[in-house]
């Protein structure tokens, strides 16, 4: 059985390590390209788009792929949308693998919003120096004169691209992150607010308990919703025993 992961995060590299080595199955990791230098899972990789929902049916035919995960970022709406439609037309079974979002403890300042612009937005009521940890891309909804009295620390992989904040500082670094490291950012830069995406997962999530420990409020963009219809696994584990229970079927 050929397996298809439409990857770039932790869950899906530990998809690829719990089946590569079974020999019933064949796994292909597909990359967007979008990291410089992304840690690259074992078995086949390829890298790059596929064209859209209808240049990802093509490969998924051309390469006899038998399943479909789609284990990209819980915000890659876009791919996600795509790999809908490419598993309808060439009638493969797809799976999400999503890990859960965070929840607010006791003691949490969040704001809830739907967009990047929203939480510009909000941004001037808040604080003054932005801990911005959204990534590079997408940084143009703070960009602009509505926003030159506040100061942003941009935390990316890579570097930025403009637009950009008109005020800012990048801080070039890839997760995990630990808690004693977010706290002293948080303190040496006199950060008195974050913005984060509602990404999950532990790698970045020290920074909402240092955020909590110093009182800082924090902006959560909403994850949007995985398409309707797809089937879910909140863990690899789980991914793990939908593709064995494919192939024990098949």
């Amino acid at each position: 059985m050929h397996v298809l992961v439409l990857g770039g995060t932790t869950e899906a590299r530990r998809l690829v390590e719990s089946l590569v080595g079974d020999p019933r199955v064949r796994m292909t990791t597909s990359l967007a390209g979008r990291v410089a230098a992304p840690r690259l899972p074992p078995g086949d990789v390829r890298v790059g788009g596929f064209g859209g929902a209808d240049g990802l049916a093509e490969w998924v035919r051309e390469h006899r792929v038998d399943a479909l995960v789609d284990a990209t970022h819980p915000f890659a709406a876009t791919m996600s949308r795509n790999a809908v439609l490419a598993a309808a037309q060439a009638h493969v079974p797809l799976l999400a693998l999503r890990r859960p979002g965070w929840v607010a403890q006791d003691g949490d300042r969040w704001h809830s919003v739907g967009s990047l612009a929203e939480a510009a937005e909000l941004l001037p009521a808040l604080g003054k120096r932005v801990f911005l940890t959204t990534g590079r891309m997408g940084l143009a909804a703070f960009a602009g004169e509505r926003l030159d009295a506040l100061w942003f620390l941009v935390r990316s992989v890579d570097a930025p691209e403009p637009p950009c904040p008109g005020n800012m500082d990048v801080l070039l670094d890839r997760g995990p992150f630990s808690l004693d490291g977010e706290r002293e950012v948080i303190r040496l830069h006199g950060i008195d607010v974050l913005v984060t995406k509602d990404s999950g997962g532990d790698a970045t999530a020290p920074k909402l308990t240092a955020a909590r420990e110093a009182g800082v409020p924090v902006v959560v963009v909403r994850r949007p919703p995985v398409p309707a219809g797809v089937p879910v696994a909140a863990t690899a584990d789980e991914a793990v025993e939908w593709a064995r229970r494919l192939y024990a079927s098949g």
